[in-house]
């Protein structure tokens, strides 16, 4: 009888592993919280989709009454409240957690400023200059608008209904938004900074899948200031960086 695996997803590599896993006689249940996650999950073989939010309580009780063996999350890097709960409702279950996480990205350049926040982001960002470039994703444009009134803000997003009307909402102006899905290659995020005359580059280290490399590569060719937001410290049970990785954790679950 195989493993029963519940997956957190909802991202490029969390899809990846859960057709993985799947292709591996794992029996594979997925979880994503948009309609966009889940269509995309709907092309993995194989694999069975959760699409309905759950807080820690929720997920400890579908942990329990369906009888998994493991919690595999494959949340974002820095989706930390995700992966807080996940840690508390595999140990309420009594269910082994393996945190996915992709690796970081290792890169040479004077001109990094880490921070630990979206509001040190902010204030480092605004002391660097006037045109900064966002590209931290929707969830915390919020923080950015308010904090950066007196900057000229461009906002690189992905270009849903959602998104978009957010950015509407926050009082951005068409000008100020570039609503486009990577990945980017470094030639296009050079044009890209360009265009929006950027000073300061925002970004987070969302590793090579998530585009970290060619975006400190294009502010390096250019000469940008990079604000780095650090990946949240969290102590997770178990951790891999690779599927092999997560594979060789799994099999040696009794």
């Amino acid at each position: 009888m195989s493993k029963k695996i519940f997956l957190i997803a909802g991202t490029q590599d969390g899809r990846k592993l859960a057709e993985f896993l799947s292709g591996k006689n794992f029996d594979v249940t997925a979880s994503v919280v948009s309609d966009y996650g889940r269509k995309l999950l709907e092309t993995c073989a194989g694999v069975k989709i959760n699409d309905k939010p759950l807080d820690c309580d929720e997920l400890e009780k579908i942990l329990r009454t369906e009888k998994f063996n493991c919690l595999v999350d494959a949340s974002h890097p820095y989706a930390k409240n995700i992966s807080a709960n996940a840690i508390d409702a595999a140990k309420s279950a009594q269910v082994t957690y393996i945190r996915y996480e992709r690796a970081e990205v290792a890169f040479a350049y004077e001109k990094i400023f880490h921070v630990d926040s979206y509001e040190a982001a902010a204030l480092k960002a605004r002391e660097l200059g006037k045109n900064i470039y966002l590209t931290t994703g929707s969830r915390s444009l919020k923080v950015f608008v308010d904090m950066l009134k007196d900057c000229n803000v461009t906002a690189r997003i992905l270009p849903t209904a959602e998104v978009l009307t957010q950015c509407e909402e926050l009082g951005l102006t068409p000008k100020q938004i570039v609503a486009i899905q990577g990945p980017f290659s470094t030639e296009l995020n050079v044009e890209l900074f360009k265009h929006a005359s950027a000073q300061v580059i925002v970004t987070k280290d969302g590793g090579q899948i998530g585009g970290a490399d060619t975006k400190l590569e294009a502010a390096k060719i250019l000469g940008l200031p990079v604000v780095m937001i650090d990946r949240p410290k969290i102590s997770y049970p178990n951790k891999a960086e690779t599927f092999d990785a997560v594979l060789k954790l799994l099999e040696e679950i009794r």
